[in-house]
Parts: structure tokens; sequence; C-alpha cells
């Protein structure tokens, strides 16, 4: 990590010029973190506007959304400049940031230190992070965002029990995770060109997201980052992605005809539609078919039969005689109700049989998942008052296919939803921002069935479909029928709203409970924090 941020300083002291504070460029990416966005909502969901609300992360190409971040961004800045340089690099600044007509390029140092409580489980916790990130553009097509971190903690019991079963740092990496303390390292990248107005390339080793929601069906920043090209083209009042992206999954068992492959591997292609049918209406049309990387016979690498970047991707899939690919369809609906309210919804299809579905029998195979909730700002006339209220479910089996490498999952986490499928869940989440103060509010309840040993309810969406327990009768919360109830707080003051240095005091209450066992965490944290991120531990 020390020879990263040697890297990074380096690189800004190579490019040389006086520092001074700037605002976004049109080309920028704004890092997706859920409480930023927030933010962001009253240029976002505007019914005077049209705005791509549901492609993330955004690009600051809007003027309105660019003002908005840049306000955000130089909140409690000194223009004049009359403060002195410690102070400005520690509270207003960039640690590096250099800036011509040509480019303009920052540097930081980040830190996540926490430590914390978990009174129910008798357990000390504690996270030390030390990372860095290099960002800015050249000229006004190329822009650029790399961010490392290597990492040191300890996790309250709920998350160390996911840790052992997925060997994986939710939403992160792999590492040194067979011991108390946890070891690991985690990185992101992008590049992105974006040659005019309506065309915009993408190269990275990230995340995507697509939703107007907390959650998503189709597809989230949940798992941990993978390699992908993204392009978006706009026109008019229709915006198209596409994504290409290889994932690892190290759970899945090891070729034997070479060991030097490694872990097995998989890839995606994800086409997106959205189209503004007005200034108030948003739909949203998804595909996204994945598939093994290698075979028994060897390596079948990418599959050029899918590099057309059009929408209707099922006749190329079931063109081939045996097809061993997983394709799945999407819908994403969005109306801004009033000025600041916005309803939304998605729904997924998996696999549907018509004839078994109109007869009501609880077919297996009938397998889908539903997204709907409302989100909006200024509640109750209170200005920076932001609320959603969500509801997920996923029936039994959905994501899941008879072989892994072709499920919907990157590096043993889902690509949509924590919980996988076979669940239902109702959450409601309140941000309120004052001067320098940040105030999140959170309440989940979710019933899912789990599997005892030797069964396959349909949770487990990494378990092959072929050992279902069951044909008829499926219905979400089979098996193992648990409850969760989760309730968390967060209270922030900023210290630097460049790169979101914060003081943060945490409070979780979470218990999970069915007929075999009970599971309760009630624990308080407190740290120095830095970075734009979402990272999920409320599951």
């Amino acid at each position: 990590m020390k020879k990263y941020t040697l890297m990074a300083i380096f690189l800004a002291f190579f490019v040389g010029a006086k520092a001074q504070e700037t605002s976004t460029t049109p080309n920028q990416n704004i890092l997706h973190d859920y409480q930023l966005y927030q933010k962001l909502n009253q240029s976002v969901y505007d019914s005077k506007t049209k705005f791509h609300s549901s492609i993330r992360g955004f690009f600051s190409d809007d003027a309105k959304l660019k003002t908005a971040y840049d306000s955000i961004m130089n909140s409690g800045v000194d223009t004049l400049n009359k403060r002195s340089w410690v102070h400005r690099k520690l509270f207003q600044e960039h640690l590096l940031q250099f800036k011509s007509d040509d480019y303009n390029i920052y540097a930081d140092f980040l830190a996540d230190f926490q430590i914390g409580k978990d009174f129910q489980g008798d357990r000390n916790t504690w996270l030390n992070t030390r990372g860095f990130q290099v960002g800015g553009n050249i000229g006004d097509k190329f822009s650029f965002y790399l961010n490392g971190f290597e990492n040191q903690g300890r996790f309250p019991g709920y998350v160390d029990s996911f840790i052992a079963a997925n060997q994986v740092v939710p939403g992160q990496s792999f590492g040194k995770l067979d011991r108390d303390t946890k070891d690991w390292a985690y990185a992101s990248a992008l590049l992105s060109y974006t040659p005019n107005k309506y065309l915009n390339f993408a190269l990275g080793y990230d995340k995507n997201f697509i939703g107007d929601g907390y959650r998503s069906m189709l597809l989230s920043d949940v798992a941990s980052n993978y390699s992908f090209f993204r392009l978006r083209a706009t026109l008019g009042s229709v915006q198209y992605q596409t994504i290409y992206a290889y994932m690892l999954d190290p759970g899945a068992p090891k070729l034997a005809i070479d060991r030097r492959l490694g872990d097995r591997a998989k890839w995606m292609a994800a086409h997106y539609l959205d189209w503004n049918v007005s200034n108030r209406l948003s739909l949203g049309f998804f595909q996204a078919v994945t598939w093994a990387d290698a075979e028994v016979e060897g390596k079948r690498g990418f599959d050029f039969n899918y590099i057309h970047p059009f929408i209707f991707l099922r006749p190329v899939e079931s063109s081939q005689f045996y097809s061993p690919d997983k394709m799945r369809l999407g819908l994403n609906v969005k109306y801004e109700v009033l000025q600041k309210t916005a309803l939304y919804g998605q729904f997924m299809f998996d696999e549907f049989t018509a004839k078994e579905f109109f007869a009501g029998n609880g077919y297996w195979a009938n397998k889908w998942a539903l997204q709907l909730g409302f989100r909006g700002s200024d509640l109750l006339k209170v200005k920076n008052l932001n609320y959603l209220v969500e509801f997920n479910t996923a029936r039994p089996y959905t994501y899941s296919h008879f072989d892994r490498l072709s499920n919907y999952a990157a590096f043993n986490q889902p690509l949509a939803h924590p919980f996988g499928a076979n669940f239902r869940e109702f959450l409601g989440m309140l941000n309120y921002s004052y001067k320098r103060f940040d105030f999140q509010g959170q309440a989940l309840y979710a019933n899912y069935g789990l599997d005892a040993v030797g069964t396959n309810f349909g949770k487990d969406i990494f378990k092959s479909y072929e050992s279902r327990s069951v044909d008829y009768g499926s219905h979400v919360g089979q098996g193992i029928g648990t409850d969760l109830f989760l309730m968390q707080g967060k209270i922030a003051y900023l210290l630097n709203p460049k790169y979101n240095l914060r003081l943060e005091l945490g409070g979780l209450i979470r218990q999970e409970k069915n007929d075999i066992a009970k599971n309760n965490t009630s624990m308080l944290t407190f740290g120095l924090r830095t970075s734009f991120r979402n990272l999920y531990y409320d599951f």
C-alpha cells in the first residue's frame, strides 16, 4: 500500500501546477454512495426536467446535477483562501490538487479507523483501513479514478459468520480470512472517455447499479468489484447502456485439466435501455446473460455471439442448439408523482412457464423478483430531509442455475439482492443534513427460508436448482422460516467534503430468529472515516 500511495503523490507532482479549488468537469464520474446520492435528490427527481436516474453512477454532464454536486463538494470552502494551508488541506481541499487548462488532477489519503463493541456477543470490533485515491480529467473528454485500500479488522459475529461461509469480506475482497482478525486488500479503477455528447466508453474494475431504490433486483453494487467494459449512448430521451463483464467465482470446483487456471470465472453481457417517456415517467428494459468461462473440455472464453450491442439477446442465446447460458429479463419503472416524490419499481423474470403459472400450483420454475418503493426529499417541508420506503421479494430459486458458474453472482455474492432469493423485505430510510452534520436512520424487516442440512429450498443461489427440495407448492419463506429485524443509525460530522472525511458515531440492533436458533447483535461504533462507497452490512 505504501508504494501505491507514493505513486499517487508522484503522479500529482509529475503533472505539476499550482494547487487551487476547482469545480467538477462535465465528464467526471460521481462515485455511487447512497448518502451522497440522497443529497442530489432534488436535482435527480425533478418533474420539470428529464434525467436518467436509474443508470448509476452518474456523470456530471447535466448542468443542474453538476451545480448541486459542486455545491456539496464546496460546502464550507473558503474561496478567498484566508485560512492557513494546513486548515484548508484538512477541512476544505484535496490533499493534492493540480489544474491547468488541459487537466485537473487530485489525490488524497483515505482512512477508515473504527472501534466498536458488540454487547450481545461481548465482542470488541475494530477496523484499520489505509488507502488512497487519485482522480481527475485530461481535457474535457477523458477522466479517470483509482483507489486502493489495505485493511485489517474484527467484525461482529453475524458478519464473521458470513465471511467464514463465503470467504469474502462483504462487497470487497478475499484475503487472510481464516482468523479472528481479518486482513484483506481492495481496489477500484475507472477510465472514462466521452468523445461527444452522445457516447461514453468506460473501462473499469468496479461495480454497476441499475435502479432508483436502495436495493436493486436487476443489477446492484452488493458484490465485489469485477472487470468490465461499458458503453453508454444517449439520444434525446433515450439512454442505452451495455456492459461486458468478467467475474471470478472462487467457490466453484476447480478444473482437473489444469490447476494453473486458478479460480473459475464467468462472463456477463448486460443491456439496459432507459426511456424518459415524459418529465415524470421513465421506463427501463433490462436483460443479462451469464455463462461459464471454462468448460470441462477447456477454455471457452468470451462468446462473441453476445458482442452485438442490441437489446434483444434472447434469440441469440436460444439459437445455440444446447445453451448452458442463462438469460434474465427485467423492467424498471419510475414515476415522479410530485415535484420531490417519486414512485419506482422493478420486475425481473428469471424463468416463466405460463401453463404452470396460471394453474396457481406454486411451480418451482416460475422464478421472478419484484421491487416497489417511493422516495423523496424535504419530508414534512423540512429542507434536506430525504426518505425512502421499499419492498423487495424474490421467489425461491430465482437467480440460481443448474451450474453455479452461470448463476447471477460474482465472487460468492449475489449480483442483485444480498439475501439471494426466497425472501421478502420491508425497509425504510431517513437522511438529514444540517450544515456539516449528517444523520441517517434505517429500519428493516425480512422473512426468508433457510436450508437444513441436505435440503435446497431456494435461498442459496449458489446451489444448483436441480437439487431442489420441492417441485410444486413452492412459496416465499419455505424451509426454516426465519425473521430478521434490523435497526441502525449514524451521526456524522463532516470534516472535509472533498473526500467525505468525517467523524461518525453509529449504532446497530439486529435480531435473527427461527424455531432452531436466535442470533442477536447490539453494537456501537465510532470512527474517523473517508471516501464515497457503498458497503452493505444490513443483511
